[in-house]
């Protein structure tokens, strides 16, 4: 009996294949899909896994054997599949496992228009539905599947979005970590003032360089030792689907994250003067100080394209990031795009003459820790005790909107996470120099891991 509290997360269905997910499941899986969404036709796309031909086939019988047309947009990045939801107004299906290892992978949900399916909005019943082996029974006239290719129009509309036309001639280094990025990025880039240096673009499952994880440093390097050994203005690293995107600058140092989320914020509100923008928790107090500077107006996100999408909606927001390297466009279907983030990042850069790592320093203002994780035997109990260390200090205020964050009023702040799925505990610190954010860390870390706190 297979373990669906294990396989269908919280913002999809992912497991090691075929021992967690197969295609019985798959099938079952986009029947209950189309019972969900009452959809006529839905679309389809899926990575480069040796898995994913199948599980794409089996998820698309499963929809036709309820009555639907599948419409399958063939090999594609997640954001590919954002763009074919959006485009053709339909719930959509991509099959990926996204950076996870080789012998996983999984299935992303959304409902037409790219809208998210997370746990609150769909997840739950589906699990629900598979647990109870409660499937549709077979429709009078069943559906069938149709290929369309939609590679061409995706590319179009992300140009349409950000003009590179006008830009300096840049030379940019690219590690698709043998991911879809190799497939979406040569068809983006056609025409553009860009040499592009590739890096480990042959589509490849098993991911034989390195796994196609950016947010792991050690998963950066070949990239940061191309940039500098071919002269590049900048690197792009993107991960297995190709939603998230890290920047690396000409000297082979890593950009943060935040930084982009303020340079791409100061676009944006350029466009769109007064509008919202979605940051979460852990985001700099930088990227959020730029907001205001720029006219816009921060709001604060717990961790999660769930939460941030939910908010881009609620508050008509034009850009949401995210510290993990995921960006959220409203004219995107309000959807998060590593590509689009790449071409907004390309433009500032080539639209003046600064390197790179000067561009990103007008949006970097703080020392940050970067995340930390901790095995704790309790996250919960550990979280009250940290909380009740700081809770009574002056001028110290903590939430728990996210975990526990606690802001000291000098720029030093930090928030404690519990994952999701482990008995850990993530940090992430901040402060106006190195030497406060270290002895902040350093204290917080010694509450955190006390010897019969840990297992």
């Amino acid at each position: 009996m297979p373990d669906y509290s294990r396989l269908v997360k919280a913002y999809d269905i992912r497991g090691a294949v075929p021992s967690e997910l197969n295609t019985d499941i798959a099938a079952k899986a986009g029947a209950v899909f189309i019972r969900l969404t009452g959809a006529e036709r839905i679309v389809t796309a899926r990575d480069m896994r040796d898995t994913s031909p199948a599980l794409a086939e089996a998820f698309a019988a499963g929809a036709n054997r309820a009555g639907a047309e599948v419409i399958d947009a063939g090999l594609g990045s997640t954001d590919y599949l954002y763009y074919c939801s959006g485009s053709l107004d339909l719930p959509g299906v991509m099959i990926t496992a996204s950076h996870n290892p080789a012998g996983d992978n999984g299935i992303k949900l959304c409902r037409a228009g790219a809208a998210p399916i997370g746990e609150e909005t769909g997840l739950a019943q589906i699990r629900t539905w598979l647990e109870d082996d409660d499937i549709p029974e077979q429709a009078p006239v069943p559906g069938t599947t149709v290929r369309r290719e939609l590679l061409a129009e995706y590319a179009a509309h992300l140009n349409s979005l950000v003009g590179l036309g006008g830009i300096r001639r840049l030379k940019v280094a690219v590690d698709a970590g043998n991911g879809m990025a190799g497939h979406t990025v040569p068809a983006v880039f056609d025409g553009l003032p860009i040499d592009l240096v590739p890096l480990y673009f042959e589509l490849d499952g098993t991911f034989p360089h390195h796994e196609a994880n950016p947010l792991d440093p050690k998963n950066l390097l070949d990239l940061q030792a191309l940039v500098k050994e071919s002269g590049a203005d900048i690197g792009l690293a993107f991960d297995g689907d190709a939603d998230r995107c890290f920047f690396i600058d000409e000297t082979g140092a890593a950009v943060s994250p935040s930084a982009i989320v303020g340079l791409v914020a100061a676009r944006e509100l350029a466009k769109s003067p007064g509008s919202a923008i979605i940051h979460n928790v852990i985001t700099s107090a930088a990227a959020v100080e730029i907001i205001r500077e720029h006219g816009g107006i921060p709001v604060r996100s717990r961790v999660g394209h769930s939460f941030m999408k939910a908010l881009m909606a609620d508050h008509d927001a034009v850009f949401g990031g995210e510290h993990s390297g995921h960006y959220y466009f409203r004219d995107f279907w309000r959807a998060d795009t590593g590509m689009l983030t790449a071409l907004h990042v390309l433009a500032a850069l080539g639209e003046q003459d600064r390197p790179m790592s000067e561009l990103v320093a007008d949006y970097s203002r703080y020392a940050a820790s970067g995340e930390i994780n901790s095995r704790v035997a309790d996250t919960t109990a550990t979280l009250s005790t940290v909380e009740a260390a700081y809770r009574d200090r002056d001028q110290v205020t903590t939430d728990r909107m996210d975990g526990l964050t606690v802001a000291f009023g000098d720029g030093r702040w930090y928030n404690l996470r519990p994952s999701n799925t482990e008995p850990l505990l993530r940090l992430n610190v901040e402060a106006p120099d190195p030497t406060s954010m270290a002895t902040l860390r350093d204290e917080v870390l010694g509450l955190v891991r006390e010897p019969d706190r840990t297992s």
